[in-house]
């Protein structure tokens, strides 16, 4: 390139930032599967990332971005591992490992290559690691969550999350964990932690925790894919659960288009112009929920049905409120949470009243206090009810506590309308 036109810098860091997002996990699957380390690889990552904003802005984005990525940091890492130990003595290592190119190199840029995010979702989640750790693992090293937005997932403080990572991290690496996808006879014992953790990428993608963007659709995809191949990997046969996460993705995906507005604020389910609904998608998720229901029933299943009755119904007076309401109550005996109960009271509030389900969520204040959406589900059943100045109290609580811009401007919104 001779010169930066106008707006290239803007349009070179929109292309990083959009391949970070949808490539992060790719890359760094890669990089570990190169250099056996779990910190090596994340860092040597981060590090060609910074050389892209630093180099693509006078030579341009390359035409195989994430080649260039792959190829930078796999030498930032030779470079690390320099540092760690003489290169004479570990020159057989290097070549045996392939940081050091033996044969044409590939350009990690083609679908053929084997999916090693598989591969780093079932490292992550093995079962020598503590549930938490395994899934957080999972968001920061595939989803590429940075350890604030994992720790608001947990309602954790951050340091505590940092703690946890670098905990989990070093115990892959001094137990030897294997870098692959388990047998089949120890699948069983593993995919509940890969199921969660896959469930828990599409929620920060369908909800982002923060930042300007509501939606992330790039992680609400990557997530729909890690079920479509767990589900593949487990057939013919796969466990109702993996079936109905990927209908319950499926389902909550094909509302995607209609949440938004068009100025990106957020639109309520009961407003959203159906129309936009993705009803490839419905109708690919409906027989999936059928066929979870027919298995042993679990905690993804019953959710699949809620989201099913939401997606069938052709307008929002048609909702089957009793029958999401016997869900719930379902879905609080296999799972039992505030959250759970919270969603119960709103779906009460539909065929009872807004008065009873405040009842219902007053008495969960003590866990989810520190909740946005446990004040924003509150004041809205004080706005019902016409309880305006409680209702703007409990607005100006959800928004101490929002860290989504769109969400903000919705409950702005919502707290102008109930203030005098």
């Amino acid at each position: 390139m001779s010169g930066i036109i106008p707006n290239a810098k803007t349009d070179v860091n929109q292309a990083i930032a959009s391949l970070y997002r949808a490539e992060w996990g790719r890359i760094v699957a890669i990089l570990i599967r190169l250099v056996g380390d779990f910190d090596v690889a994340e860092e040597a990552v981060q590090e060609a990332f910074i050389a892209a904003v630093n180099q693509w802005q006078s030579s341009g984005v390359p035409d195989l971005p994430r080649a260039w990525i792959v190829k930078t940091a796999r030498y930032k890492a030779i470079d690390r591992l320099r540092r760690r130990t003489r290169l004479t003595e570990k020159l057989e290592w290097y070549a045996a490992s392939g940081l050091i190119p033996t044969h044409q190199e590939s350009t990690y840029d083609t679908d053929e290559i084997p999916d090693e995010r598989l591969r780093l979702i079932f490292t992550c989640c093995h079962p020598a690691l503590a549930i938490e750790a395994q899934v957080a693992l999972t968001l920061r090293l595939l989803g590429g969550l940075e350890t604030d937005e994992i720790a608001r997932a947990f309602l954790v403080p951050t340091a505590t999350m940092a703690q946890r990572l670098v905990r989990a991290k070093r115990k892959i690496r001094d137990a030897g964990i294997p870098y692959k996808v388990p047998d089949t006879t120890d699948l069983s014992v593993r995919v509940n932690a890969v199921l969660t953790a896959i469930y828990l990428i599409f929620n920060e993608g369908y909800a982002t925790t923060r930042g300007e963007m509501m939606v992330r659709a790039d992680l609400c995809t990557e997530a729909i894919r890690l079920g479509r191949l767990v589900r593949t990997l487990m057939a013919p046969q796969p466990p109702s659960e993996v079936t109905a996460l990927l209908a319950l993705m499926l389902l909550h995906d094909s509302r995607r288009d209609a949440r938004l507005d068009e100025v990106g604020d957020l639109v309520l389910l009961e407003d959203q112009d159906r129309r936009r609904w993705n009803q490839q998608q419905i109708a690919e998720a409906l027989p999936l929920v059928e066929e979870a229901l027919r298995g042993e029933i679990g905690s993804f299943a019953v959710q699949a049905a809620i989201a099913a009755l939401h997606c069938q119904a052709a307008q929002a007076e048609e909702t089957d409120w009793l029958q999401i309401v016997r869900l719930y109550d379902l879905l609080e005996r296999l799972q039992p949470s505030p959250i759970v109960s919270l969603n119960r009271a709103v779906a009460i509030s539909m065929i009872e009243s807004p008065q009873t389900a405040l009842g219902l969520i007053d008495g969960l204040a003590p866990q989810l206090n520190d909740y946005h959406l446990f004040h924003a589900t509150r004041a809205e059943m004080l706005r019902r009810i016409g309880a305006l100045a409680s209702a703007a109290q409990s607005y100006a609580l959800a928004l101490m506590l929002v860290s989504n811009d769109s969400e903000r401007r919705f409950l702005e919104r919502r707290l102008r309308e109930v203030q005098p």
